[in-house]
This record gives structure tokens, C-alpha cells and sequence, in this order.
């Protein structure tokens, strides 16, 4: 029997009914690491955490059995590291009741336990990867996770920016690793250590995280309180705080953070451990990486959303069915369509009839791969108007197939009415154009803007001024005035057409028209005095249907002058040289209801039209000049 015991591989212990060890195996020496002699007559709580659960179940041998069959016991060996046995326990009946001694076999199943929290830890940190939604949110739950599978008491997170996933501002070499998050047991009481933790920073390859960043590679401490950290070796021994590990989180060569945890017991290298935590800190790289690429595709998105949404243009996609994937404001305030509305159509119920063959044609084309550049299109708005559009659409293919057609839009409808309306605004500025300057002068115009002027041998110019104009203004309103003048000069517009003549200028109530140019012809002369013998005549009418006594002067020179343009922006055309400034003599020192005339002038017309002889008047500027009235026609 001694032989057997010896040989067992299992731990044995006998004691008495009341914990004393009697009787050890040579494996139950070496399980705990004591001699025989420490052992014997040593109670069993030397060895075991807690032997009250064992003690009191002595005196019910009947459930002895059932009991303690593979019990579970958290032991210590003599340098205190924590071993899980798992106990057979029997009693060894005598004959005197109460002397019964106790066998306790046990089995060292740490290893087992530790690969089962290994493996535990392992799917706990997937599982947290593949729900988490953001690194934020995921690191507390992981330094939980793995302190509370591990049976660790603490882990904490050091990284060299604001949080973990953020990139490093400056030179790295001298950039400080601090502490972005804790995570701690409610069995312990670190809040000294935290607050200690929270203002402490390390420089790389300062302190257990500053080494870790080093070496990129996971790090284990039997005792962190014989450690050469001095800023948290002694408030790790008061918190009660020993063994510790940490390990990077890395993504292929970038590290971007280091996570530590620490424990109350003093617990050997764990290499195994260690190289768990190396995998779990590339996964948790890989899930950073991971969301940085989501985040950064998503802040994309939203950018190239938002400026879809503020662009002008109207941008749309549509499937291969023709149902829309996205329109933006534009194209919705533009159309007017809802966007359930928008949900329930295809592009196809918008499109204009006159244009829908076409539309279908390039939708094919489109889809099978065919590149336009400008295309139009003509769409019906929610309330049956017409836009029409101008711009470019493309496909996008997955895998070799069409997959939706994407479309960026101007709406040209308002340039297009314009260009429509361009013909009629041409003729419009045309016959504007010739109501200010002649047609020989406004065509050259406007094959080449610059100024036109010309020379006249022979022309006729009249003034005409409507006599004590300036009192009757003085009497009348603005609006009166104006309305009193329109219809003369009005009347003397047509007068000015009829007999061809061309129309100078009018400057307040003074006319000035001129006979023979811009196309020059031999009747000058009588053209302009058959006008002027019919403005009085008009003067005369409009004063009998309006009650008015208005009077004109009329003065008429014929002779050489220069013409014109003077201003293109507002189409000026004027007339310079003496034969001007003689007329308008004429004109100012005639008399009131007559027409008086130079010598020139009534040479050119004495034989068809009756004067009457005036004589010689002082004329500024000239001298004395001989002038006639004109009374009529032969």
C-alpha cells in the first residue's frame, strides 16, 4: 500500500476529522511545493483557500459521497500561486466514533481550467467584435470580457492620442502613452491606484505599456511590485495588485494602442497566455482598421451626399428597372414629386411622350455599356409642366453587369425659351434700332460696331420749336406736358415718314428732321418744305381739338453737312457742320407761325412753292443774311 501511494500521480492528503494532515504523497509534495515535515500536523487550510466547505460536511458521512466526488477547491502552494484541484474525499471509519480520519486525493486541473478560459475569453472577444458598432463602445466590454474570464482584477488601455483609432499628431518618438480607459473588479479597492493611473504618462519603453510599444510583442510580470516602475510599483503593493501582462494592438506593423491587466495573485509566465492576448490584440487591431475604413466611408458618403444634396444640378440614379435609387433636393423641388411618390415610379412615368422612345433607346444603350456625352431629355412635373434637361449619364457595373445608371442634370428649359424667343427679340431690336437711327446708318451698325459719319453735299435741315414753351411748361404738370407733346410729335413722326425724311432728334419741344441723307436725294428741298407747310397745319388741327393756342417757328437751311453716329451705347445720331447751326438760326430768330427760309434754300425751291421776301437779318456768329417765308405751294 506504501508503494502505491508513492507511486500515485494524484496528490493524497489524510487527515483527522478535524483538518490535521496525518499523511501526504510524495505528488502532493511536489503539487504545493511543501516538504513532509511543513506538511504534517499542519492544518489543511495551509493548503486550501477555504476548507470550511469541506470541514462541516464530515459529520454527514451519508452525503459524503455524492458530495465530494471531483470537488473543485481553489488550493495555494507555498509561494502562494493559485492551483484548482479537484478533490475525491472518504472517510476512513474506526472504531471509536469521532476518531475517523479523512482521504482527500486531488488532481491539478489549472491547466484544464486555464485553456477553458483561454477559450472562453477567445469567443467572448469575437462575439464583441462582431456586434460592437464602434471602438468606443468596444473596449470597456473587451477589458471586462477578458478580466472576468481570465479571473484578472484589472485591465486598463494606454494609447498615445485621445482614444485608441486616432492618429498620432507630431513626432511619435516623443509623443506620451496615457491612460484612455479602466476597467476594475468590485472585489478590489483601486481607487487610489486609478487616480494615480488617470496623471500618469509614459514616454516609449517607459513602464510596462511604454515596453510593450517597444517590443510590440505581449509582456508578462510575475510581481508588478518588484518591478523597476517606480510612479505605480507602490500603489500597485497598496492596492493589493501583483501579477501583470499586456500585450499590443496591432494592425500588420501599425500599433495602435497597448491594453495591461493585473491581477491580486503572484502568478507565473503564462506563455500560452501570452500568446492568446498576441491574437486577441491583431483582432482588435483588425476591428479599429476595420471601422476606421466604415467611418472614413461613411464621412465620404455623407460628403459627397451633402453636396449632392446642395448641388443646382438635378442628380438621379435609377436600377435597371427604372425604379429610383436616389434623387436629390434639387430634383425633387424642381419636379415636385414626394419622395413616396418617388419610391412608386420609374423614371420612365416622367419622361416627356415626345421624348420616351429616344429615353428607352439610351437607357439600352447605356446598359449595355455605350458612353454619351450630352444627352436631353425632356420630364412632366407633378403638375403637368415640362422641363426639359441637359447633361450626362454612365453606368455602374458589378462584375461585368449593369447594376444602375447614374445621372447629373442642368435644367435648360428657361435657356431654350430664350433661344426660341431670340428670333422675335432680334426683330424687336431691329425695328427699335430703326426707330432711332435710319436704315443705312443702323444696318452697318450692326454687321460692325464703331462710329459711322458721313459727309452731305445736299441736304435740307428744319428746326422746329413750339413758341413760349417754357411759360406754358411753367403752368403744366410733368405728366400734363408730356401728354400734350406726344401727339405732336407724334403727328410730326408721320409726317417725316410720308414724305421720307429722316428724323434727327427731339430735345424738349424742339424738332429737327433733315431731307437728302442718309440717302441722298435731288427733292431734299421739297420734301422738307411740303413737311413744314404740314406741321403747321397740324399745329392748327391740334389746337382746335384740344382748346390750346400753341404757335410753331419753322426755320429751314440747305447746304453741306456731316453725319453722325456719337454714341453706341445709346445709338446717338447727330448732325454737325454750319448748315445745321444756320437752320437752327432760322429757326430761333423766325416768327412766331411762319417758316423762314435762307437765300440757299429759296433758290432751290422758288419755282414750285410762293415766299414772301423778310430782308436781311443779323445772324450770331455769320453776319447779315438775306431770309424768305415760305406762305405755300404753287
Amino acid at each position: 500500500m506504501e508503494q502505491v501511494i508513492t507511486a500515485m500521480a494524484d496528490a493524497l492528503f489524510i487527515t483527522s476529522k478535524i483538518g490535521k494532515i496525518k499523511k501526504v504523497n510524495h505528488a502532493a509534495q511536489q503539487l504545493f511545493g511543501f516538504s513532509e515535515e511543513e506538511l504534517i500536523n499542519q492544518p489543511i487550510s495551509l493548503i486550501i483557500d477555504d476548507n470550511q466547505v469541506l470541514i462541516p460536511a464530515i459529520h454527514q458521512h451519508s452525503s459524503f459521497p455524492k458530495i465530494f466526488q471531483n470537488f473543485e477547491v481553489v488550493c495555494r502552494t507555498k509561494t502562494r500561486e493559485k492551483r484548482l484541484i479537484a478533490f475525491s474525499c472518504s472517510v476512513i471509519p474506526k472504531k471509536i466514533k469521532g476518531l475517523e480520519d479523512i482521504v482527500y486525493i486531488g488532481r491539478d486541473i489549472t491547466a484544464w481550467q486555464h485553456r477553458e478560459q483561454r477559450t472562453s475569453t477567445q469567443y467572448a472577444i469575437t462575439r464583441i467584435l462582431s456586434e460592437s458598432q464602434s471602438v468606443k463602445q468596444v473596449i470597456p466590454q473587451i477589458l471586462q470580457s477578458i478580466c472576468q474570464n481570465l479571473e484578472w482584477d484589472l485591465g486598463e488601455l494606454w494609447t498615445p492620442n485621445q482614444y485608441i483609432g486616432t492618429s498620432v499628431q507630431g513626432d511619435t518618438i516623443n509623443a506620451v502613452l496615457r491612460c484612455v480607459e479602466i476597467w476594475s473588479s468590485r472585489v478590489i479597492s483601486v481607487r487610489e491606484f486609478k487616480a494615480i493611473t488617470w496623471q500618469t504618462t509614459y514616454t516609449f519603453g517607459v513602464g510596462l505599456p511604454g515596453r510593450i510599444w517597444i517590443r510590440r510583442l505581449p509582456l508578462w510580470i510575475q510581481d508588478i511590485t518588484e518591478d523597476r516602475d517606480t510612479r505605480r510599483s507602490q500603489p500597485a503593493a497598496e492596492a493589493g495588485l501583483h501579477a501583470a501582462f499586456g500585450f499590443p494592438i496591432l494592425d500588420d506593423s501599425e500599433i495602435l494602442g497597448v491594453m495591461v491587466f493585473f491581477s491580486r495573485d503572484v502568478q507565473p509566465k503564462d506563455k500560452d497566455l501570452l500568446q492568446m492576448v498576441g491574437s486577441i490584440g491583431s483582432q482588435i487591431g483588425q476591428f479599429i482598421k476595420r471601422k476606421q475604413a466604415e467611418n472614413a466611408l461613411v464621412e465620404s458618403e455623407e460628403r459627397y451626399r451633402d453636396f449632392f444634396e446642395n448641388a443646382n444640378d438635378l442628380i438621379q440614379s435609377i436600377n435597371v428597372s427604372g425604379r429610383f435609387l436616389y434623387v436629390n433636393r434639387a430634383w425633387r423641388e424642381t419636379l415636385g414629386y414626394s419622395e413616396t411618390e418617388i419610391a412608386n415610379m420609374t423614371v420612365f412615368d416622367i419622361i416627356h411622350p415626345d421624348f420616351k422612345q429616344e429615353c428607352l433607346q439610351r437607357f439600352s444603350r447605356v446598359l449595355s455599356g455605350e458612353n454619351f456625352g450630352q444627352v436631353k431629355a425632356a420630364f412632366v412635373t407633378k403638375d403637368g409642366q415640362t422641363i426639359f434637361l441637359e447633361g450626362n449619364i454612365n453606368c455602374k457595373f458589378v462584375e461585368g453587369h449593369p447594376v444602375a445608371t447614374r445621372g447629373i442634370f442642368r435644367n435648360v428649359t428657361q435657356p431654350l425659351a430664350a433661344e426660341e424667343a431670340l428670333p422675335h427679340q432680334q426683330e424687336e431690336t431691329e425695328r427699335l434700332l430703326l426707330n432711332i437711327l435710319p436704315v443705312a446708318i443702323s444696318k452697318p451698325l450692326k454687321e460692325e460696331p464703331a462710329n459711322i459719319a458721313d459727309d452731305f453735299a445736299n441736304v435740307t435741315v428744319l428746326f422746329a420749336d413750339i413758341v413760349g414753351f417754357t411759360e406754358i411748361a411753367a403752368s403744366l404738370s410733368a405728366i400734363h406736358l408730356v401728354n400734350l407733346l406726344n401727339p405732336i410729335f407724334s403727328t410730326f413722326d408721320r409726317l417725316a415718314k410720308r414724305y421720307s425724311l429722316e428724323r434727327i432728334k427731339t430735345i424738349s419741344d424742339a424738332y429737327m428732321v433733315v431731307g437728302g441723307l442718309p440717302t441722298r436725294r435731288p427733292d431734299h428741298a421739297q420734301a422738307i418744305a411740303q413737311m413744314a407747310l404740314q406741321m403747321q397745319t397740324a399745329i392748327a388741327l391740334f389746337n382746335t381739338e384740344n382748346n390750346q393756342n400753341f404757335s410753331i417757328r419753322i426755320g429751314i437751311h440747305s447746304g453741306t453737312v456731316v453725319a453722325e453716329v456719337i454714341d453706341l451705347n445709346n445709338f446717338t445720331y447727330d448732325l454737325w457742320g454750319d448748315t445745321a447751326n444756320i437752320s437752327s438760326c432760322m429757326e430761333s430768330q423766325g416768327i412766331a407761325g411762319k417758316i423762314q427760309v435762307t437765300e440757299d434754300t429759296y433758290k432751290c425751291l422758288s419755282d414750285e412753292f410762293l415766299f414772301e421776301k423778310r430782308g436781311e437779318i443779323e445772324v450770331q456768329g455769320i453776319g447779315k443774311m438775306t431770309t424768305y417765308l415760305l406762305i405755300g405751294q404753287n
